[in-house]
């Protein structure tokens, strides 16, 4: 069995775009007839150009290659053009023709992607969710509203989720680490204090941000979080800087998480090493695929630190990041993201049920894609998956950060 045709499909989700603006599916196919999908996670190029990043990667490192050889596959990648270092494009390319490999071996073998994993670990996986605006709420007014949040969150405890993010503490931008405005602070504190209120101890408290803060800020915001005892504090600095990142873990009493736009286990090993976090957050179609972090598991086994794996994608991702999660014994959760186009591009073929995820039972990846949906859906606009702003943050007016679903702009 040899890995033959590639077909790469960019789809749009609708307004207002939870998971980003658009997804980058791959479909990957032998010469024995079995298909294969991944998805590859946003880049720093725009879809057009990642089209051609994906094709290359495939027809210079693994066209013709039995899928099986994931390891040899991975070390032509990594070590492309002279590098042996993380590529976070090229990664992203490989990551998600490499999750399409598992789905293909998964279903030549009529086996899930677990299976072939090491096998059944845990029989559900912890699922949390992002707070999103509930159907009567005003979208552009929730993002600044600790009442809507604490309404929307004590709605996901009702549907049966034990753990809840939500991010008010002000715009990332692309100026780097900002110090927070006070209000920022005291627009955080007062979302922590409302959900807690509204969830007791039902629910984890999972306080995100983007890398915003420098060391200094975040320190003060995490400082002034603590009554509330978050179960993280998520990517609090920029993730170029593990040695920064690792005083705010110390300084700070909530746990520390990171990942989500770390690549390999080369940049996830100097997070364990410096103390930086303790629960690791890959984004699997970026992060070098399932094998690669199937080794970060084992890594963060040794530093007695868990694995949550992160989403803002399609369902293809998060599929791949189900089965690494089944699979290993250091599993801490799975984020989730429920929306009706995630739930139809996959036919409903994985569901979060009472809050936590069944292990898939059918073969491969356990999903199936609704081409026809997908195509339907293609991107019309001229932006990347996620933007940061030039803009920096506002000390005099306040700041609205409107999460991952911003508000319809005329």
């Amino acid at each position: 069995m040899k890995l033959q045709d590639l077909e790469v499909l960019v789809t749009s989700p609708p307004a207002p775009g939870w998971g980003g603006r658009y997804w980058i599916l791959v479909k990957v196919t032998t010469d024995t007839g079995v298909t294969g999908w991944g998805e590859c996670y946003a880049s720093s190029v725009g879809p057009a150009a990642m089209t051609h990043v994906i094709h290359d990667v495939f027809e210079r490192h693994m066209a013709g290659q039995n899928p099986e050889d994931i390891e040899l596959m991975f070390r032509r990648a990594y070590s492309s053009g002279f590098t042996q270092r993380p590529d976070l494009t090229v990664m992203g390319a490989f990551s998600g023709l490499e999750i399409a490999c598992w789905d293909i071996l998964g279903k030549d073998r009529d086996r899930p992607v677990y299976a072939l994993l090491g096998g059944k670990m845990n029989d559900r996986i912890r699922a949390y969710t992002y707070l999103y605006p509930l159907p009567h709420h005003d979208i552009g007014a929730f993002w600044s509203s600790p009442d809507m949040a604490a309404e929307a969150a004590a709605d996901c405890v009702a549907r049966g989720f034990t753990a809840i993010k939500f991010d008010p503490a002000g715009p990332y931008t692309l100026r780097g680490g900002h110090m927070p405005a006070m209000s920022d602070i005291t627009q955080s504190v007062a979302f922590c204090k409302a959900i807690r209120e509204a969830v007791g101890d039902r629910a984890d408290l999972l306080f995100g941000t983007h890398g915003q803060f420098t060391t200094a800020g975040a320190i003060r915001l995490g400082q002034a979080l603590e009554p509330y005892s978050p179960l993280w504090f998520e990517e609090p600095i920029p993730p170029d800087n593990m040695a920064e990142m690792a005083k705010v873990a110390q300084a700070v009493r909530i746990p520390v998480s990171t990942g989500e736009r770390l690549t390999t286990k080369a940049e996830f090993a100097e997070v364990l090493r410096s103390g930086a976090a303790t629960i690791l957050q890959p984004a699997l179609g970026r992060a070098g695929g399932i094998w690669e972090m199937k080794k970060v598991a084992a890594l963060a086994e040794v530093y007695n630190a868990q694995m949550a794996p992160h989403l803002y994608a399609g369902p293809v991702e998060w599929a791949a990041n189900i089965h690494l999660a089944v699979s290993i014994p250091n599993i801490l959760m799975a984020e989730t993201i429920e929306t009706p186009f995630h739930d139809a591009l996959i036919k409903r073929s994985i569901r979060v049920e009472d809050g936590f995820i069944p292990a898939p039972t059918a073969p491969g990846l356990g999903i199936e894609v609704d081409e026809a949906l997908a195509r339907a859906n293609p991107l019309n606009v001229d932006h990347l998956h996620l933007e940061m702003r030039e803009e920096p943050c506002d000390y005099v007016n306040g700041n609205n950060f409107e999460g991952g679903a911003p508000a319809p702009r005329e």
